[in-house]
């Protein structure tokens, strides 16, 4: 093996890595940060006092990542457990101490057969492993969406609606 790239990623030590796609990597530090790395060039990251307000950062670190390519999956000490999207660390569910102490890793459920079939109508699923020696289950409701071609006839609707409208209540209005 050949090194081929080396930069400062965190203050101390990385706690977890992991691969993502379009090789992005993924660390958690014990300088409380989560970081999403392209090359050397940092894309986006988390710090507690900004992601969840009113929680110290001493109180907290994350511990444990995982990227499913879609979803950011994280463990933290205090043993709680959120999924995020992983372009844009936007959190989507997240149980505060979901275990009693320190998540040591986590996973997400495999796109196989087995994994869809414990997914259910789920949309993802992600697996938590922690000190107090149980394994959960978190999952992720799917999430709804207007299909595009329906948010554009509605806002098409209310387009006309409001000229008619308008035309009603002031005669000469076209």
């Amino acid at each position: 093996m050949k090194k081929v790239l080396e930069f400062k990623a965190h203050d101390g030590e990385i706690e977890d890595i992991a691969l993502g796609p379009d090789n992005k990597v993924v660390t958690v530090g014990r300088d409380f940060q989560c970081c999403v790395w392209q090359q050397d060039q940092l894309v986006t990251g988390l710090r507690w006092h900004e992601n969840l307000p009113g929680i110290p950062d001493k109180a907290y670190r994350y511990q444990a990542c995982r990227d499913s390519g879609t979803f950011l999956g994280l463990g933290t000490v205090t043993g709680s457990v959120a999924i995020h999207i992983a372009f844009s660390l936007q959190r989507l569910y997240y149980v505060k101490e979901a275990h009693g102490i320190v998540v040591t890793d986590v996973a997400f459920v495999p796109e196989s057969q087995p994994g869809r079939e414990l997914l259910g109508g789920h949309e993802a699923a992600l697996l938590s492993v922690a000190v107090d020696s149980r394994c959960k289950l978190h999952l992720l409701p799917t999430r709804c969406s207007l299909p595009v071609w329906l948010l554009l006839l509605l806002c098409a609707g209310l387009i006309v609606a409001t000229i008619l409208l308008l035309q009603l209540a002031f005669p000469g209005f076209l």
